[in-house]
């Protein structure tokens, strides 16, 4: 990317040392890594109705008791993950947690799981918000991927810049919407307790199947969805202003308060108010228009919950790249994923997230309801992880009061294990079994890429000193005519130890070439070797020379000098074929040969 471009889009470099500066408060860190969370209700309660109404109208009252269940398992998981965020001020979440007190491999089942479940929390999140502005305007239903990718790319720009920017551009949304869901759910309870609000439907809809345990539990399991996003805070306690670890558990209960009120209110409404769910508009619309009518109320909440499930990708945004830095130090994923970007960001890991999710969205045609059954699988797989290795840590620890925590992570284990399971059987044919099998597939990949760079690492260690020996180095010069910068480049060749020759590739078909007729004239000391090129091929004639020098001249090493010539400006770079780049590319995986581009300015 054009640097001006880049200070355009992501802004000017920040130093090091404000890295301490670029941290959140209470109300920041609640807008960035809460969204996802909080956006959930949006759609957590709708994924119940569309389980239960297989059932028949008469299943939909179960809603309100799986609203509860689910708020239950919130507050435990919420409390076990405040006891984690105190006691691993450093993040990581689960990951680290597992890789501490469980050991390698449930570290790297906890790191896949997340890393998927946040890829689809991108995709989840924004086909949602993109689903809200379809409801409100239905014409835009043909270009829903499209304006999600567009989405996305927006999301990624506006992480690039930095935390704080991200904060400060996603609040005033984040919070307009938690005033306006609370206002509604306070209003149509009100209203519904007064009798003063008409049911939305009075159609009755046929039962397909029976009500039966599991398809409760399957309503249940798709509720789950709920909880994702609450991992994100343990991931980035860093993010937070000392105290970090307090600091993040605050966070979480207030998400916690926050999110259980919106999900039970929610379902609660949608049982008084009869909503079944429908294809060309979402529950919470039909709320919505119920309680506020179509009015001014109506299209802000629209418009507020489309932004805030758009923006609750930006959780992952923030999650996922803290993740993959934590795993890129261990050496599981690639290096360049633990690189701080010029705004004091994970860089790569936000345009792989970004890109991962485009892919996801417009594989799955921007369907969330497609979407769903894939998600919650790999969130619950973390919590229970977690939780799991929470306990071994109280137990190894044993402080004061280490009893009562062992307790609490004891029980979130247990209640997210079973989730678990739950939402695994019954979302295994309906899409879950893609992530059954990609996390043994990620578990490959991570080992293999640790015994890379443990094979780098040996390789390259000092106990293997023995192996260096001595090189005798050949210098090449390429010449492509006699002309200036083909006597700036053998002043350069003169310069440098070991043997040099000049080397002229004759792609014409001359036998005695201009070049080989002024070359004594202008150069008396080094030679020039002329390599026929019938096939007016760059590199196979000088790869076969290098090759030859190697072989019968007893040369370890060959370095290629090619001289290039910088013009002024951007514009008349366009002019000239930059061989010099192609043969930088061709010959780099040459065996003995070293690179090395001298660069003039003409």
């Amino acid at each position: 990317m054009p640097s001006w471009l880049r200070r355009v889009l992501i802004g000017e470099p920040l130093a090091t040392h404000r890295l301490s500066f670029e941290r959140l408060g209470m109300l920041g860190g609640l807008a960035v890594f809460a969204a996802d969370a909080l956006s959930s209700s949006a759609y957590g309660p709708e994924e119940i109705l569309r389980a239960l109404v297989l059932a028949g109208s008469g299943a939909l009252g179960w809603v309100v008791g799986i609203g509860i269940a689910i708020a239950a398992l919130l507050a435990v998981v919420v409390i076990s993950y405040r006891q984690t965020v105190i006691e691993y001020p450093s993040g990581g979440g689960a990951y680290v947690v597992a890789r501490d007190n469980l050991g390698t491999l449930p570290s790297l089942v906890a790191g896949g799981a997340l890393q998927t479940d946040y890829v689809l929390t991108v995709a989840v999140s924004v086909a949602a918000g993109v689903a809200a502005i379809t409801s409100a305007w239905p014409a835009l239903l043909t270009y829903r991927v499209l304006i999600g990718v567009v989405w996305i790319a927006f999301m990624a720009i506006v992480n690039l810049r930095g935390v704080r920017e991200s904060a400060a551009v996603f609040g005033v949304p984040v919070y307009a919407f938690i005033a306006l869901m609370l206002a509604m759910i306070a209003m149509g309870l009100g209203r519904l307790a007064f009798g003063t609000i008409e049911p939305v439907t009075s159609e009755y809809v046929a039962a397909t199947q029976p009500l039966t345990l599991f398809l409760i539990l399957r309503a249940f399991s798709s509720g789950g969805a709920t909880l994702t996003g609450i991992e994100a805070v343990a991931n980035g306690v860093q993010a937070f202003t000392k105290p970090s670890g307090r600091n993040a558990a605050r966070v979480l209960g207030v998400l916690g308060v926050l999110l259980g009120v919106m999900t039970v209110g929610i379902a609660l409404l949608a049982h008084g108010l009869e909503v079944h769910p429908a294809d060309h508009e979402t529950v919470t619309s039909q709320i919505a228009a119920a309680v506020f009518g179509r009015g001014t109320l109506y299209y802000a909440l629209q418009i507020t919950t489309a932004i805030i499930l758009i923006i609750a990708a930006n959780t992952s945004f923030a999650g996922f790249p803290r993740l993959a830095a934590f795993m890129a130090n261990d050496g599981f994923v690639p290096r360049q994923f633990a690189n701080i970007g010029d705004r004091l960001v994970y860089s790569n890991g936000i345009i792989f997230l970004a890109v991962l999710a485009s892919i996801l969205l417009t594989v799955f045609g921007g369907d969330v309801h497609a979407l769903i059954p894939l998600y919650a699988v790999g969130v619950f797989t973390a919590f229970t992880l977690s939780q799991s290795g929470m306990v071994l840590h109280w137990l190894r620890k044993r402080d004061e009061g280490w009893r009562h925590r062992a307790i609490v992570n004891a029980i979130g284990a247990a209640v997210t294990g079973i989730v678990l399971i739950v939402v695994a059987a019954t979302k295994f044919v309906l899409g879950a079994w893609l992530i059954v099998v990609l996390i043994p597939l990620l578990l490959v990949a991570f080992r293999a890429i640790r015994r890379h760079y443990d094979y780098v690492a040996q390789r390259l260690s000092l106990d293997m000193a023995s192996e260096v020996k001595p090189l005798r180095n050949l210098n090449l010069l390429l010449v492509g005519g006699m002309h200036r910068g083909t006597l700036e480049g053998l002043e350069y060749l003169r310069a440098l130890t070991g043997e040099g020759r000049a080397v002229h590739l004759e792609v014409g078909g001359e036998h005695n070439p201009r070049i080989k007729r002024m070359w004594d004239d202008w150069e008396k000391e080094i030679p020039l070797v002329i390599l026929e090129s019938p096939y007016r091929s760059m590199t196979e004639p000088l790869v076969e020379y290098i090759q030859s020098t190697q072989s019968t001249e007893g040369y370890d090493t060959v370095t290629v000098i090619i001289p290039e010539f910088v013009v002024d400006t951007w514009w008349e770079s366009l002019l000239h074929n930059h061989s010099a780049l192609w043969l930088q590319v061709l010959l780099r995986n040459v065996p003995g040969v070293a690179l090395l581009n001298m660069r003039y300015r003409l």
